[in-house]
């Protein structure tokens, strides 16, 4: 477990109310619409995908909110379909996952979940996932970076 300090940045984000069985499909449908956007309006991206989750809950059915965003350059002006957010920094309790998303929540939230808890930090409510390097549904290796903010 790693404490960093998140990013400022820009986002191109939507929101949405979904448990976390539904995160592959939402993603796939709003991540194209999202980049087609950025393309057509001239936006530049600024950096990878981030999943941000509010009180991500421990099972796939029950419902939670959650936003995608597309890290931007800040638009002089913006009037798309989306909403662009600045995203304040924040402090996070951090781990990288090399592996498979089927092994995200068993091998990477897992052991960094047990680590706070055993620590002396306190979770936030936000939880966020960067996506370093993503290949594609169902490949064997990507690096994501999950983050757990802190209150303290």
């Amino acid at each position: 477990m790693n404490i960093v300090e998140t990013q400022d940045m820009w986002v191109l984000s939507a929101a949405r109310r979904i448990s976390i069985r539904d995160v592959a499909a939402v993603s796939a449908e709003l991540g194209p619409m999202m980049l087609a956007e950025a393309e057509e309006l001239g936006l530049t991206t600024a950096g990878p995908w981030v999943f941000i989750s509010q009180n991500l809950p421990r099972d796939g059915k029950t419902p939670f909110d959650w936003r995608i965003c597309l890290p931007i350059e800040r638009p002089v002006a913006y009037a798309g379909q989306f909403e662009v957010r600045h995203l304040e920094p924040i402090i996070a309790a951090s781990a990288l996952h090399r592996g498979s998303l089927r092994t995200l929540f068993s091998k990477g939230y897992g052991p960094l979940v047990s680590e706070i808890e055993q620590s002396r930090h306190v979770f936030s409510g936000e939880s966020r996932e960067v996506y370093h390097d993503w290949r594609g549904p169902g490949s064997p290796y990507h690096l994501i970076e999950i983050q757990f903010g802190l209150a303290r």
